[in-house]
């Protein structure tokens, strides 16, 4: 009973990470065509740059914004629709994971003791990883 009842809140978690991710990505659209929302963010975070992030900033994310904003939009609407299908939910829980600390890392929220009590900080990662590491074969799923 209580293996079924773990299974139960996995199944929760994944249907609101699932959500999450797919109305972050609906938010997002416009990036297909247009990355101006994810220039004027990386430029932002270059400006408040520290020594542990400004170099992926200025090597890796400003130089490839054009593809970073694709793939964003691409990522959490693919993100949320495993996860509301149950569809592939431990990768999809490892990519989300990638995803959302990349972000953090990118902006150097990761790097601030707020990041802490952030709603979008430790209670996503921490959904994700669980998700990841142990969703294999949940109820209500597609294939897990």
């Amino acid at each position: 009973m209580a293996a079924n009842r773990e299974a139960t809140g996995l199944v929760v978690v994944r249907l609101f990470l699932g959500v999450f991710f797919l109305f972050q990505g609906l938010g997002k659209l416009g990036w297909l065509l247009k990355s101006d929302g994810i220039s004027r963010a990386l430029t932002e975070y270059a400006q408040q740059a520290n020594a542990w992030n400004a170099w992926f900033l200025q090597s890796v994310a400003l130089p490839y914004q054009e593809i970073f904003a694709r793939l964003v939009v691409l990522g959490e609407l693919s993100c949320g629709v495993a996860l509301l299908a149950g569809l592939f939910t431990r990768t999809a829980g490892l990519l989300g994971f990638l995803m959302v600390l990349s972000f953090h890392f990118a902006s150097g929220a990761l790097f601030r003791f707020g990041f802490l009590t952030l709603g979008t900080g430790l209670p996503v990662l921490g959904g994700l990883l669980a998700l990841a590491i142990g969703a294999g074969r949940l109820p209500w799923s597609v294939r897990g």
